[in-house]
C-alpha cells in the first residue's frame, strides 16, 4: 500500500501539503481532485520520486513498477508501433539481456526464456491494439511518430504508458486529447487494469466510470472519500452542511457564555459562576467557519439581436483548398460534403464524431477561419459569432498580454463606438480571475486553464448571439466547467458545441449532429445511444479485421502445398488457425448471449432480475475484452506467417 504520514511539501513560499496523511491500498482506483494550482501534479511528482517531501514520510511497496504518461512531445522517425512497444520496460530489459548473453549458452537460454515470458511473441499485437483503441487507423500503426500532430503524439505517449507492465499507474489529465470513442475505450481498459490507479481528471463522467476512491486536495490537506466523484460531491456537501451547523451552534453557545460573563463578572454573588464560564470558554475547541473558495462564475450578456435563421448551409462542402504550389486543376480536400441545413435561434446543438471526421473543420468554416470549398454558408443579418478554438493560439497571440487582447478587441469592435477605458477592461478581466500583474503577463506563459479563461472572457465581452465552442473544457477544472454549463444554459442565443465532456454535452445540448464518413446527419438519440453506436462501430471494425484474417488464412492454406515451407512452420500456422477459430467461437457465443440479455433489458422486470442481468452483462464485457485482444494478436501472427510462407 501507499502511505503518506504527516507529509509536508512546499514549492517556493507556497505550502502544497501540510501534515497530510492518507493510505491507498493495493489495487484501488483513486481519483485525485482539487482546484487548479492546489498541487495535484506535485503529489504525482512525490510518488514518482521527482519531488521529495519537506517533512513527514512517504512509503511505497518495494519493487513496485510505476507507469505514467511522459509529458514531452515525442519527435522520432520510428514507427508508432515500435514507439509504443518501447514502453514495455520488462520486454526491453529482456531484449537487452539476449544481446548481452550472446556466446554464453546457458545464459542465452535463460535470456530467451525471459524474453518469451515478457511477451515478445505478441508485443506487436498488444501495442497495435492500444494504438487502434486510442483512435488511430490501421493504416497509421506503422507510420513515423513525427508524422503525427501534437494531439496524436500525446495519444501515443498514453499508449506507451499503458503498454508498460506496472503495479502503479499515474494518469494526469489523460482525456484531454481524446474524443468520445477513444474515451469509451480507455474507460473499459482501465476497468480491467489490475494494479493501483491514480488519476487526475476534470471529467466527472470519466472519474465516475473508473474510480472507486476519491482523494480531495484542499487547503494543503488530503481527505479520503469512499466512492467515485459523484459520491464524493454528495458526501462533502453533507459534511459542509454539518460543519456549518455545528459552527453556528457553537457561536450561539459562545455568545450565551460571553453574555453571562459580561453581565455578572462584577457581581460578587455571581463571580464564581462567571469565572467557571470563562474557563469553559478557554477549554472550548473552537470550530472554524466553513470557508470554501469562492466558486468561479460568469454569464453571457443578452445578445443585441437574434437573427432567425442564424445560418443557412446550402450544398456546403467543408475541407481545405489545394496547396498554393499544387498543379492547376488540383481539387480541394473535402472532409464533409453536401450539407443542407439551417441553424435556428435558440438551438443547442452537440456535434459528435470521431477525431479526423471533420468536426473542427466544420466549426472553423462557420467561424470564418476556413473558407467553404463548395456551396455556401450564409449568415443571418446581425450574426455575431463567439468562437472558442480548440487550439487557443489560433485566436490568442502568445506575445500579447490579457489586457492587450482586451484593448485590441475594444478597438476593433464595431459596436464599441469608442475605445473602452483601460480600467473598465481591467475590471472585466478581474471577473475572470485575471487580477494584479497577471493582466500584463504574456499569454504564451499562461497555463492552459488561464488561456481558456481568457478566451471565455473575450467571447463574453463581445456579446455574441452564436457560440461555436470547440473542446472548451480541455484545460478547465471542474468548478469552471460547472460555471460554463450554467452560463450556457442561461445564454439566450444559439450554441454549437464540440466536446468530449459528456456531462457538459448532456446538460447543455438538446439535439445532436453526427459527422461521420464525409457526411453530416442528425443523430437520433442521447449520449447513451451514442456510446452504444460507438461500441457497434468498434464491433464492425473487428468484423472487418476478422474477414481480413480469414482471407490471410485462406491464402496461406492455398499456398502451403506448393510452397514447401517446412513442416514446423506449416504446423505452427495450422495451430494458430485452430486457436483463432476457438477464440472466434467463444466470442460469437458471448456476443449472442450479450444481445439476448440486452433485449431482455427492454422487458419489464423486477429490480432483482435487472440487477442480475446487469451483473452478467458486466461479466460478459470483462470476458470479451481479453478474447478480442487475443483474437487481434492471433490474426496479426497468422497474417505474418502466411506472407512468410508464400514468399
Amino acid at each position: 500500500m501507499i502511505v503518506l504520514r504527516n507529509l509536508g511539501l512546499r514549492r517556493g513560499s507556497k505550502v502544497l501539503l501540510d501534515n497530510a496523511s492518507v493510505t491507498i491500498s493495493a489495487g484501488e482506483r483513486v481519483g485525485l481532485v482539487g482546484r487548479n494550482g492546489a498541487g495535484k501534479s506535485s503529489v504525482f511528482a512525490l510518488l514518482d520520486g521527482s519531488l521529495h517531501e519537506d517533512s513527514g514520510e512517504l512509503s511505497l511497496p518495494a519493487g513496485w513498477r510505476l507507469a505514467q504518461v511522459a509529458q514531452e512531445m515525442p519527435a522520432t522517425p520510428e514507427s508508432a508501433t515500435d514507439f509504443v512497444i518501447a514502453g514495455d520496460s520488462r520486454l526491453l530489459a529482456a531484449r537487452r539481456e539476449v544481446q548481452l548473453a550472446e556466446g554464453n549458452g546457458e545464459r542465452l537460454a535463460h535470456a530467451y526464456m525471459a524474453l518469451h515470458d515478457a511477451g515478445e511473441n505478441d508485443a506487436q499485437a498488444r501495442a497495435q491494439a492500444l494504438i487502434l483503441g486510442l483512435g488511430f487507423r490501421t493504416s497509421e500503426v506503422e507510420q513515423p511518430v513525427d508524422s503525427f500532430s501534437g494531439g496524436w503524439r500525446m495519444r501515443l505517449q498514453l499508449a506507451r504508458a499503458l503498454m508498460c507492465p506496472s503495479d502503479l499507474l499515474l494518469l494526469d489529465e489523460p482525456t484531454n486529447h481524446l474524443d468520445l470513442d477513444a474515451l469509451v475505450w480507455l474507460e473499459s481498459w482501465l476497468k480491467r487494469y489490475e494494479g493501483t490507479l491514480l488519476v487526475i481528471s476534470h471529467d466527472r463522467d470519466f472519474l465516475d466510470a473508473v474510480t472507486t476512491v476519491t482523494l480531495h486536495l484542499d487547503n494543503a490537506r488530503l481527505t479520503r472519500y469512499g466512492g467515485n466523484y459523484s459520491t464524493f460531491e454528495e458526501t462533502r456537501a453533507q459534511q459542509i452542511e454539518l460543519q456549518q451547523s455545528a459552527y453556528l451552534k457553537q457561536q450561539e453557545r459562545i455568545a450565551h457564555l460571553q453574555s453571562f460573563i459580561s453581565r455578572f463578572k462584577a457581581k460578587a454573588t455571581k463571580a464564581r459562576q462567571a469565572q467557571s464560564r470563562v474557563k469553559a470558554l478557554e477549554r472550548m475547541e473552537r470550530l472554524a467557519p466553513v470557508l470554501t473558495s469562492a466558486d468561479f462564475g460568469f454569464e453571457f450578456g443578452e445578445p443585441a439581436s437574434l437573427p432567425n435563421p442564424m445560418l443557412v448551409m446550402t450544398h456546403a462542402s467543408f475541407g481545405y483548398p489545394p496547396p498554393t504550389d499544387a498543379a492547376a486543376g488540383t481539387p480541394a480536400s473535402i472532409v464533409v460534403d453536401q450539407v443542407n441545413r439551417s441553424v435556428m435561434a435558440g438551438q443547442r446543438i452537440g456535434i459528435l464524431g470521431a477525431n479526423g471526421q471533420g468536426k473542427s473543420t466544420l466549426v472553423k468554416t462557420i467561424a470564418g477561419v476556413l473558407e467553404c470549398v463548395g456551396g455556401s454558408v450564409s449568415a443571418g443579418r446581425g450574426l455575431n459569432i463567439g468562437y472558442f478554438a480548440q487550439q487557443e493560439l489560433e485566436v490568442l497571440r502568445p506575445g500579447a498580454t490579457p489586457l492587450q487582447h482586451m484593448l485590441r478587441l475594444a478597438r476593433e469592435s464595431p459596436t464599441s463606438g469608442q475605445s473602452e477605458r483601460e480600467q473598465d477592461l481591467r475590471s472585466f478581466l478581474g471577473g475572470f480571475n485575471f487580477t494584479g500583474e497577471i493582466v500584463n503577463q504574456a499569454v504564451g506563459t499562461l497555463s492552459g486553464g488561464e488561456k481558456a479563461r481568457l478566451l471565455l472572457c473575450m467571447i463574453v465581452w463581445q456579446r455574441p448571439n452564436l457560440l461555436l465552442l470547440d473542446e472548451p473544457t480541455n484545460h478547465l477544472d471542474l468548478s469552471t466547467r460547472e460555471a460554463l454549463a450554467v452560463a450556457l444554459n442561461e445564454f439566450e442565443g444559439t450554441v454549437m458545441l464540440v466536446s468530449h465532456d459528456r456531462s457538459l454535452l448532456r446538460s447543455v445540448c438538446d439535439e445532436f449532429w453526427l459527422v461521420a464518413r464525409g457526411t453530416l446527419t442528425d443523430f437520433a438519440g442521447d449520449l447513451d445511444d451514442y456510446q452504444r453506436y460507438l461500441l457497434d462501430e468498434a464491433r464492425k471494425r473487428r468484423d472487418s479485421f476478422r474477414e481480413l484474417a480469414r482471407g490471410a488464412r485462406n491464402r496461406a492454406g492455398r499456398e502451403l502445398p506448393g510452397a514447401n515451407p517446412g513442416k514446423k512452420a506449416a504446423a505452427d500456422l495450422r495451430a494458430l488457425q485452430r486457436e483463432l477459430e476457438r477464440v472466434e467461437q467463444q466470442m460469437l457465443a458471448l456476443q449472442d448471449e450479450q444481445r439476448a440479455l440486452e433485449a431482455s433489458l427492454c422487458v419489464p422486470a423486477g429490480a432483482r432480475e435487472l440487477a442480475e442481468l446487469g451483473q452478467r452483462l458486466n461479466q460478459i464485457a470483462g470476458e470479451l475484452s481479453p478474447l478480442e485482444d487475443r483474437w487481434l494478436s492471433l490474426s496479426e501472427r497468422i497474417d505474418r506467417s502466411g506472407r512468410a510462407l508464400s514468399s
